[in-house]
């Protein structure tokens, strides 16, 4: 980001939630003369007030300092005092993708499929996963079971995995203390942000072309979607930013990767719409997922399903509602067995969903494990190709 101090000097044009300033800047933007000071504002009044002249102010300049025209305002941040200390500005580089756009805090940064990117020309007519699994999940909380799922098979820990972050929680992938340490730890190759999210070793401007780059520009042999730390959701069928698995699984698809959609389960969840498998998952990919995916359903051994909160009566629960995805997609039983609940105990990343950790509600992470083993096991398969 590029920052100034602006002087108010007159207000313009209003509109509802919103007033035009001209304002004075403390210094000029980057490569402009000295006398070049003057710049137009942009203030979200609901967000930081109403500006009046004379008033200091903290502005965002990211886009002018780039000569974007779209926009084409410093944007208000809040009240300063002249002589703030601010950031220095960020080194002349390559990048004009705007993230968390037109917000008083957007950012700029390089996109891995732009033309100023020196990956631009691998993914301009990039169009093919080549049978790469990807695996869909709802939560953020579930990344690090499904990597754990991932690893947990012989040669699993020689995996390259990408994790495509959606925007439909956090937007700053450093939010995310799950994906540092699982970077840190070389449990996660590449975190790759999407959309209006922002952060990631490698930033794109859909899913699509996220799990492009995934495939061929950090080389990974798998990838898991799902949205950053987060999770709205309001009690209705279709107001939830889960929905968006159901997409991913589309784009999955489109690109010729093998989709792997993980259910959201709960035994410890008070909502009856969240036990078993969540409303969201069976909305998600009976509604919105209109291409064929594998889903894994765990057949959890004797351990496992005496655990606490789990017990058989949960599990004839799942398999109650599994006919509902089975109409268009693949169900896979896969074993959930004491010793993949004890490679998810190795997670160096904190397991926590919904405030309950392993213990107090495995059966969600276990069922995201279960994916992640799936999703190993396509990738020693060789897909099919089809006409």
């Amino acid at each position: 980001m590029t920052w100034r101090i602006g002087t108010v000097v007159s207000t313009g044009r209003t509109w509802r939630g919103a007033r035009e300033l001209e304002v004075t800047l403390d210094r000029p933007l980057p490569g402009r003369p000295d006398d070049e000071r003057t710049a137009r504002a942009l203030a979200y009044t609901d967000l930081v007030g109403d500006p009046a002249p004379g008033d200091t102010l903290l502005l965002n300049v990211s886009a002018l300092a780039r000569g974007l025209g779209t926009g084409g305002y410093a944007l208000v941040v809040g009240p300063a005092s002249p002589g703030t200390p601010l950031p220095p500005d960020p080194e002349p580089g390559p990048g004009h993708l705007v993230k968390a756009r037109y917000t008083p805090l957007q950012a700029m940064v390089l996109g891995v499929d732009e033309q100023e990117s020196p990956h631009h020309t691998t993914l301009a007519d990039a169009d093919d996963l080549a049978g790469m699994p990807v695996v869909v999940a709802d939560l953020h909380s579930a990344l690090p079971a499904v990597v754990a799922g991932l690893r947990h098979a012989p040669g699993g820990t020689d995996l390259k995995i990408a994790y495509v972050m959606t925007d439909g929680g956090a937007l700053p992938a450093a939010f995310s203390r799950t994906v540092a340490t699982l970077r840190d730890t070389g449990w996660l190759h590449t975190c790759v942000t999407v959309g209006q999210a922002y952060g990631g070793d490698l930033e794109a401007v859909t899913v699509h072309t996220g799990l492009l780059a995934a495939r061929h520009v950090a080389g990974c042999d798998v990838a898991v979607v799902a949205q950053g730390p987060g999770n709205l959701g309001t009690g209705t069928r279709w107001g939830y930013s889960g929905v968006a698995a159901g997409e991913a699984v589309n784009a999955a698809a489109t690109l010729h990767g093998r989709p792997v959609a993980s259910l959201r389960v709960s035994g410890a969840d008070p909502r009856d719409r969240h036990r078993g498998i969540s409303h969201h998952s069976l909305t998600a990919y009976t509604r919105v997922a209109l291409a064929p995916a594998d889903i894994p359903v765990p057949t959890p051994d004797d351990t496992v399903e005496n655990l606490p909160a789990w017990g058989h009566d949960l599990t004839r629960r799942i398999h109650r509602q599994t006919p509902a995805l089975a109409a268009r997609h693949t169900l896979v039983d896969v074993p959930a067995t004491a010793a993949l609940l004890d490679t998810l105990r190795t997670s160096p990343a904190g397991l926590r969903t919904m405030g309950r950790d392993l213990d107090a509600d495995p059966a969600s992470f276990v069922t995201a494990a279960v994916a992640g083993l799936h999703a190993h096991d396509l990738t020693t398969t060789p897909a099919t190709v089809t006409g």
